[in-house]
């Protein structure tokens, strides 16, 4: 078994969820008391969001880089960034850092080509929703990811940021993400991509009328089909 480097932290909400998903996987498929060989580092996520919020990406590539750096001192064999947001800077850490980078578009759009969906309603922070690089990486896959209106995605960031990343999770922000996802579902949309690591910690597959895709568990899973191979 191949050793699955993480870089977390951002949030530790969803860090957890990942290396309880990894460990889950494993077990179910070595059985008994089986658990994934990793490594994790994991960055202080107050600093992150001020320089996300601040524009500071140069900044916040240093630190990915290093934290990758880290990782591959630490013996990882692969490279798990822990957070949709940061995927952003995935060329950065690629290009300093020669282990394998497993992409979380990537492996949630080859989970989307299998079951013939071509046309996504996304659902992040407004990084992710807003700045493209999401929508270009599905782009390049033929897959169409629909962002919510500007209201919408004001309402979602806000969400993730100031109740999901500190373990807040209120029925009433649950059900307006579901209103959210009703209006994009009448864009045609064929399913949701929860494109940030804490959504899922709150909605579940029977709140959306589509079906729904949870970036962080098929983004485990793949680290956990890598290190398996």
């Amino acid at each position: 078994m191949k050793t699955i480097g993480l870089i977390g932290g951002m949030s530790w909400e969803s860090s957890a969820e990942y290396y309880r998903r990894i460990n889950q996987l494993v077990r179910n498929q070595l059985g008994g008391n089986a658990s994934a060989k990793s490594v994790m580092v994991s960055v202080d996520f107050v600093g992150i969001e001020a320089l996300q919020h601040q524009g500071d990406w140069t900044g916040l590539a240093e630190q990915m880089v290093k934290a990758a750096s880290q990782l591959q001192n630490a013996g990882a064999d692969c490279i798990v960034l822990c957070t949709n947001t940061m995927h952003k800077l995935a060329t950065a850490i690629e290009a300093a850092v020669p282990l394998p980078f497993i992409h979380i578009v990537d492996a949630t759009a080859e989970v989307l080509k299998r079951e013939g969906v071509r046309r996504v309603g996304l659902l992040g922070t407004s990084f992710t929703m807003e700045d493209g690089f999401y929508q270009e990486r599905m782009g390049k896959h033929g897959i169409d990811a629909v962002t919510p209106g500007a209201e919408d995605r004001l309402v979602v960031h806000r969400a993730i940021y100031q109740e999901l990343c500190r373990g807040v999770f209120e029925a009433s922000t649950r059900r307006t993400l579901m209103s959210i996802m009703n209006r994009l579902v009448m864009q045609k949309v064929e399913g949701i991509v929860l494109g940030c690591t804490e959504l899922g910690l709150t909605l579940r597959p029977a709140d959306a009328t589509v079906p729904m895709y949870d970036s962080t568990h098929i983004h485990a899973a793949a680290a956990v089909e890598f290190a398996m191979s």
